[in-house]
């Protein structure tokens, strides 16, 4: 694999980790709601779904998915009411007002932060498809082993520190003071979003 190739890969997964879908969408919220720290954690667990859906794709999974295609339509339907089911909650709860008092609720914990990233990643399997269009004539037969990995921690990175800033442009005090003001509004858009997304990939 070229330098030029892996250079492509990197770009071009940078572009699609950048585009609005469910991980960004998220991220947004989290960093508004809970803060820069419990953001960066979420990001961290977006950034390993994409890690696996990245290793399904060098080892295999499309082919899977066309040998059976009920399998990719059935984690297709799972994903996307997983991701409704999230989209209905914040819904609602988007009339609870949010309790900023010493104390409120403290954001939850690293670890669950990072297992909703992970799960709102896997939730969507469209990425293995991807990642199989991006590596298709780009990661040849016969790559090292230390050139996979070096494009599974690209991949990794591109999604942790994307969404990590993304958290963070959320959780600044004017965000949070627009969120608290707006919160029933911003909520049920951030709901309905997510139920469209979640729609959308079960549908397409």
């Amino acid at each position: 694999m070229t330098l030029t190739a892996f250079l492509a890969v990197a770009l071009l997964h940078l572009m699609a980790a950048i585009s609005p879908g469910p991980a960004v969408l998220m991220a947004a919220r989290t960093g508004v709601t809970e803060g820069m720290r419990t953001g960066a954690f979420l990001a961290m667990g977006i950034g390993a779904g994409a890690v696996v859906w990245a290793s399904a794709a060098l080892f295999g999974l499309a082919l899977v998915f066309q040998a059976a295609p009920a399998l990719l339509w059935t984690l297709k339907i799972v994903g996307g009411l997983y991701l409704i089911h999230m989209a209905w909650r914040m819904w609602v709860e988007a009339d609870t007002p949010l309790d900023m008092s010493q104390d409120a609720r403290p954001p939850r914990s690293a670890l669950s932060a990072f297992r909703l990233g992970l799960m709102t990643q896997l939730s969507n399997p469209k990425p293995a498809v991807l990642f199989s269009a991006i590596f298709i004539g780009t990661v040849p037969q016969g790559t090292p082993f230390w050139v996979i990995a070096a494009l599974l921690v690209v991949v990794f990175l591109n999604e942790a520190i994307w969404n990590t800033l993304v958290a963070r442009v959320f959780s600044f005090e004017r965000s949070k003071t627009a969120y608290i003001s707006l919160k029933t509004i911003i909520d049920r858009c951030f709901g309905g979003l997510l139920a469209l997304l979640g729609l959308k990939i079960a549908a397409t």
